[in-house]
């Protein structure tokens, strides 16, 4: 989390590939939270600022490699929480045992309550992800949970609020997960919830009310995150905002439906700019999804640097910042932040992150960079928009540019719009829309042998991809009745130029990744 978002719930992060989910789960509960590293905790404490309380994440790392004093965030008189490799780190500053790890435990796993005075649920079955373990208890600790092998998988102070965990509680694969959070936000710790849609409300407003006399550009995709935004945005600057949206020719027919809607029935001063053959010229004949990317993100900047200069010329406006929807996934996925190595891996490159040419010598807006999807649509429905523009499913920037798995002509682009196209009006007449996150349609880079009529055909595929999430960090497909994808499946084999085959990809998110490209 950036120094500006300040919270009294320290999420401190040893490098775990859950740790945005504990911050997502906490908020979700009620309870105002960031992330940081153990330095920059370090750093915070000596200027006087003192958490409420303080989650210690996983990490891939070994303690028995670990020599770094963290004594600083034990020291504090607070509640703290250990989960995974918090929980180890816990039990050796307190002076338990933690053993190497030989056998771990990996995936779903069921325990044992040790204790009367512990969390009472149905069952624990949990996800476990260790290997180290922690073989003895500290002095004044009490063990609340254990596996069915034996390994302690659960400690708790006898007088101090101070409770650890082996299993990872944020992960949707732990039953009753936010229980254990709960838990040790009300009971242990005793706090108030202070995280609400009002308060986020006001968070965005006050970030962005510092620039209410300047001239600002924004962004705009007609999505939940730039609407939201921009909506937001105009109730502090008024005609100050600009909305500019780009039509690269990677549209479906209801996004442009979408923006003439929002230019009739909304005070935003939306301006179209048709950039369909700029795009589409140098998209031909490009296969690799990471250069794809590039290419559209590049251009993007590029017509969009164009019109600031012809409005500027033509309007004698001089802009100062762009306002953007970047999202707190967005900025996790494109850079893997607070590793202790300082490296990064990028599952791919967000078109929304980061990266202005200094010439245009603008600053970037993001009143919600660190939020989740959820998150706006919260805000969004506090500023009351439209809830079917609120709930409106995801679409990415680089638009069917992404689900055109590899060479793009116009041939596949329109063979994605119309399948997306039918998808779309079927989930609508079924009442279906509502019942997944993201539902979209993939071209596939393989031809398969078919018949229609009395004739061979030797066409392409297309993959139906819906997926429930809350907030697209993970996700799981969705199980929809066969009878509504069996028509889908006939809509788009019969009136689909060059489709002969469709199939469904039910692959959760992880390991794959929601879109394709």
């Amino acid at each position: 989390m950036n120094q500006d978002f300040e919270a009294d719930i320290w999420i401190v992060d040893f490098g775990s590939q859950y740790t945005q989910l504990i911050t997502r789960k906490t908020r979700e509960i009620g309870y105002r939270s960031a992330i940081f590293t153990p330095e920059h905790c370090k750093e915070l404490l000596e200027t006087n600022k003192t958490p409420k309380a303080i989650i210690l994440s996983g990490g891939p790392q070994s303690v028995f490699k670990d020599d770094n004093d963290y004594s600083h965030l034990f020291d504090l008189e607070i509640p703290i929480l250990g989960i995974c490799y918090g929980m180890q780190l816990m039990a050796k500053h307190f002076g338990g045992v933690v053993a190497p790890g030989i056998q771990g435990e990996y995936g779903h796993a069921d325990l044992k309550s040790e204790s009367s005075n512990f969390l009472k649920l149905e069952k624990y079955h949990v996800w476990m992800s260790h290997s180290d373990h922690v073989d003895k208890v500290p002095e004044n600790f009490t063990t609340v949970l254990k596996s069915d092998d034996g390994i302690i998988a659960g400690i708790k102070h006898n007088s101090k609020p101070i409770l650890g965990i082996q299993f990872h509680p944020e992960v949707n694969h732990t039953f009753e997960g936010n229980k254990y959070l709960e838990y040790f936000y009300q009971e242990i710790g005793k706090l108030k919830s202070d995280w609400k849609s009002g308060q986020m409300v006001e968070e965005c407003l006050k970030h962005v009310t510092e620039y209410k006399d300047k001239k600002i550009l924004c962004a705009f995709s007609g999505g939940v995150d730039s609407l939201v935004a921009a909506v937001l945005t105009q109730k502090v600057v008024g005609d100050n905002l600009y909305c500019f949206f780009v039509d690269h020719g990677l549209l479906r027919p209801q996004d442009l439906q979408h923006i003439h809607l929002l230019q009739e029935r909304t005070s935003l001063n939306i301006s179209i700019i048709d950039a369909k053959e700029t795009f589409l010229s140098k998209l031909w004949g490009v296969d690799d999804p990471e250069e794809k990317r590039k290419i559209i993100g590049r251009t993007f900047i590029d017509v969009f640097e164009e019109k600031v200069h012809e409005y500027e010329s033509n309007h004698g406006v001089n802009f100062d910042l762009l306002l953007q929807g970047t999202l707190y996934p967005d900025v996790i996925e494109s850079i893997s932040p607070h590793k202790k190595d300082g490296k990064s891996v990028t599952i791919k490159s967000h078109h929304n992150v980061g990266g202005l040419p200094e010439r245009m010598k603008l600053s970037l807006l993001e009143p919600f960079r660190f939020l989740f999807k959820d998150e706006v649509r919260a805000i969004g429905m506090e500023l009351e928009l439209d809830k079917t523009w609120v709930y409106r499913h995801p679409f990415p920037g680089p638009g069917i540019g992404i689900r055109v798995l590899g060479e793009l002509t116009p041939e596949r682009i329109e063979a994605v719009q119309a399948s997306d196209q039918i998808l779309f009006e079927e989930l609508h007449s079924e009442n279906l829309y509502n019942e997944c996150w993201q539902a979209f349609t993939v071209l596939l880079p393989v031809k398969t042998v078919g018949v229609k009529g009395d004739y061979r055909a030797y066409e392409e595929v297309i993959c139906l991809r819906l997926v429930g999430s809350i907030d697209g960090m993970t996700a799981t497909y969705s199980e929809f009745p066969h009878a509504f994808l069996s028509k889908v499946s006939r809509r788009i084999t019969n009136e689909v130029k060059g489709i002969t085959r469709v199939v469904y990809d039910i692959t959760s998110k992880p390991p794959g990744t929601i879109e394709w490209e």
